[in-house]
């Protein structure tokens, strides 16, 4: 009988799971959306109960369409979106208040007075971090303000926090276990890198009670074993957590100081292994645990920014100019306004990395009545390869070693339009996988390295195939004249939106 790993990946929008044999190949895979809330501008709420009636779908669902018992699953990986903040009562199980997800910004004004107090080189300090809503320890404290009761009840010791991995694994062990993985943790704004401990001052000066805080451990270990039941039947064991974005990079295989990949999800994250020390940048760019392995912490620089594929979904949902996201490189290629007259900066949740301003609202700049839909359409998708460069400029001058190639994944890299533009406008290659579950993989490479599945690294290695690579075709000089035009559209953006901020 032929043996797989499963993982359990929590998107942003959306529960799968995947079961991957020895070659690293996707042998099955189920996937459900689930609801995203908006009850005021700026927010973004899911129900912590629907993620998890989701997940048991998905994972019957998988298992069914493979035609497998759970004899064939040797372990179980859990990798999620990251920052997005659960707070529930251990005793029921039950969530005090939806979940508050990454790109929430209900907090931006709190965000903003910890910039203008000079705490913000505090918390860049201990954890890598930028003061911004992303991040879960703002989320937490409001939650324990403007909700009734719960601040009395989380110091009574009756309320437990942790990201969607923390709430998908205290399910799955039936409330035996409450922990995360180091990369989760550091993704938080309330844990400190150096020390590897919940810091004490953050969380004090956040109000946060210590004892709502999960165990952290490495990504790749034992967890604790699933609770039988109706999804699984024998006790199988957990040996992997890691947040998204370090599972894509663990499974593009950056494990060499200077390797880097970049995930064009809902959100586009850049990430680069920088090693086994925790450097800071001077540009804009995040430090974050990637993973703890036997004990060994490894590091990353990483850059987020807000909107990527959910900018192609904006086209579908909100401007019904597609039908469905891969319609877009059809219509792409009816476009006739040169590039350089059309920006598309879909900035809805403020600007990410480097630039960190939550201030910020997206734009359209250079319209005319010779701009149509066609345009529009290829605009939105060159403004996925327009942020990648963002991202390569800050980490090139944080770094003395250069990126010289990047591994691009998620939905949005299937396209090839968008996936030359990004090598055009980078000026090197893009390296495109066969399985751009790159994210799901990593966490499988973690449930199997515990367990010995894998051997090492590079018995990893010999998994991963490049699907195509896309070489640079455009002139530098077009290059950088229309990367130019971009910088000038995201200085007008930040100019108005730090105006709107100071009319309010």
């Amino acid at each position: 009988m032929e043996k797989y790993i499963l993982t359990i990946d929590e998107g942003t929008t959306s529960a799968r799971a995947i079961l991957f044999n020895h070659e690293g190949e996707c042998v099955s895979i189920s996937q459900n959306e689930f609801n995203q809330y908006y009850p005021h501008p700026g927010w973004i709420e899911q129900n912590p109960k629907e993620i998890w009636a989701t997940t048991t779908e998905v994972i019957n669902k998988c298992k069914a369409k493979a035609g497998i018992t759970d004899d064939a699953i040797l372990a179980v990986a859990i990798t999620n979106q990251r920052e997005t903040s659960v707070i529930w009562d251990k005793n029921t199980g039950l969530p005090v208040y939806n979940a508050i997800v990454w790109g929430d910004n209900r907090t931006a004004a709190v965000c903003n007075e910890l910039r203008e107090e000079g705490y913000e080189a505090v918390i860049q300090e201990k954890t890598g971090l930028v003061s911004d809503p992303e991040f879960s320890a703002t989320k937490v404290q409001w939650i324990l303000d403007h909700v009734d009761g719960v601040r009395e009840r989380a110091e009574a010791g009756d309320l437990l926090f942790s990201n969607i991995d923390g709430w998908i694994l205290w399910n799955l062990t039936r409330g035996e276990v409450h922990a995360t993985d180091y990369s989760n943790a550091s993704r938080t704004m309330l844990y400190n890198i150096k020390t590897l401990e919940w810091d004490q001052e953050l969380l004090d000066k956040f109000g946060i009670p210590r004892c709502m805080m999960p165990e952290v451990k490495d990504s790749s270990g034992h967890f604790g074993n699933v609770h039988t039941g109706t999804t699984f039947q024998k006790p199988l064991p957990i040996e992997a957590v890691i947040g998204d974005q370090q599972g894509g990079t663990f499974g593009q295989c950056c494990f060499n100081k200077g390797e880097c990949k970049m995930t064009y999800g809902t959100a586009g994250v850049f990430d680069m292994y920088i090693g086994e020390a925790p450097l800071k940048s001077s540009s804009g760019l995040l430090t974050s645990i990637a993973w703890g392995i036997h004990g060994k912490i490894s590091y990353i620089f990483e850059g987020v920014v807000f909107n990527a594929g959910s900018a192609i979904q904006y086209l579908r949902d909100e401007l019904d100019m597609i039908d469905a996201s891969p319609d877009t490189e059809y219509f792409a290629k009816k476009a006739t306004a040169p590039r350089g007259q059309l920006y598309m900066l879909p900035m809805f949740s403020g600007l990410g990395a480097p630039y960190w301003n939550a201030n910020v609202s997206g734009g359209i700049f250079g319209m005319t009545r010779g701009v149509g839909k066609y345009d529009l359409i290829r605009a939105t998708m060159d403004s996925l390869g327009y942020q990648t460069r963002d991202m390569v400029d800050a980490v090139n001058k944080d770094l003395d070693t250069r990126a010289s190639i990047i591994r691009l994944d998620g939905g949005a890299a299937k396209n090839d339009l968008i996936s030359q533009f990004t090598a055009d406008i980078l000026g090197f290659d893009v390296d495109r996988p066969v399985n751009v579950e790159t994210t799901a993989a990593g966490g499988a490479y973690m449930a199997g390295l515990s367990i010995g599945f894998w051997k090492d690294y590079d018995d990893i290695k010999k998994t991963r195939k490049a699907e195509k690579v896309f070489k640079p075709e455009m002139s530098e000089a077009e290059r950088e004249a229309l990367y130019a035009g971009w910088s000038n559209c995201v200085k007008s953006l930040e100019y108005w939106g730090d105006g709107a901020k100071k009319m309010k």
